[in-house]
């Protein structure tokens, strides 16, 4: 009960900058476009880029991120061909960003830092590089699809600079060099902004409180795939790899079950206004999903862990 209250008081301040962010939309007017461009093409990128310069990567841990991709390619392949069939309005193309990956980042890096302490954290961050990975590629290509075609969607994609800041990072950490003293604080100030602006663009794609659920069968699936499919996915893997493969330790298992039952992602908020399709829809769901993992996260944690 107290590592729940805990838990519940380390995420208030989140809710409070999602507040903040629908001040700023509703009454300063401030633009969440163009934050999502500074997010998808500057902050991003060296998010990634420190956090893969600052793990210890060997074989197995670099083939987390992949793993972890893998798991948010199926659901979110799967779950967009449902949504063909069942929403006529525009919005199938945001379904496999809301199902596929999660608030890893903005949600989930306070989340972890108080379950597994700063070891455990970093550990943490390699496993949430694969939902970053498969933002910046295979989701941000399937929602352009909504909007564009396959060459322009894939021009896009291309254009994106996170898949690379990922690679660069891989190959300079195996090198041995690391980010000079002088950038840290940079990197560090870029982390920060992150988390602030990640949620609070949230907050601004909110214009009003009535119907935040939009669609209620877009609402439905994204929850049922975010909330269900992901977190089953992740114990079966637990399972498999305790019980039969032996490949990786608990820690590895309780970061990617952490991953699963984060909220929707705010870069799908991010996305969906870049791209402006259905960037409302997004934003309504998004935020209805944040609320409920206020209660969610700790009675899942505590009935696992």
């Amino acid at each position: 009960m107290s590592a729940a209250l805990a838990l519940l008081l380390k995420l208030l301040p989140l809710y409070v900058t999602v507040a903040l962010g629908w001040i700023a939309g509703r009454f300063l007017e401030a633009s969440g476009r163009h934050i999502a461009g500074i997010m998808l093409y500057i902050v991003t990128p060296s998010v990634v880029f420190s956090g893969v310069m600052a793990a210890p990567l060997s074989a197995e841990v670099i083939l987390l991120p992949a793993l972890v991709f893998g798991f948010c390619t199926v659901i979110a392949l799967g779950h967009m061909a449902i949504a063909r069939k069942l929403l006529s309005d525009g919005s199938a193309a945001v379904i496999p960003l809301s199902v596929g990956t999660g608030n890893t980042g903005y949600f989930g890096i306070p989340v972890a830092l108080l379950l597994f302490g700063e070891e455990g954290l970093a550990l943490y961050i390699v496993c949430m590089l694969g939902t970053t990975l498969f933002e910046n590629s295979v989701g941000f290509y399937l929602a352009a699809r909504g909007k564009y075609s396959i060459q322009d969607a894939l021009l896009r994609v291309a254009r994106l600079p996170s898949v690379y800041a990922f690679l660069a990072a891989v190959v300079l950490n195996l090198s041995g060099a690391s980010i000079p003293d002088v950038f840290v604080p940079l990197f560090d100030n870029l982390r920060g902004a992150y988390s602030i602006l990640g949620m609070m663009i949230i907050g601004m794609g909110i214009t009003s409180f009535r119907g935040l659920a939009g669609n209620p069968r877009f609402t439905a699936l994204a929850f049922f795939g975010k909330f269900v499919i992901w977190p089953l996915v992740a114990i079966v893997f637990w399972w498999v790899d305790s019980a039969l493969l032996g490949i990786y330790e608990p820690a590895v298992h309780q970061a990617i079950f952490l991953i699963s039952i984060t909220p929707i992602a705010a870069n799908t908020v991010v996305i969906a206004t870049l791209l402006d399709a259905s960037p409302r829809q997004a934003a309504g769901t998004t935020l209805l999903s944040t609320l409920f993992a206020l209660g969610f996260i700790p009675v899942m944690i505590a009935w696992v862990f």
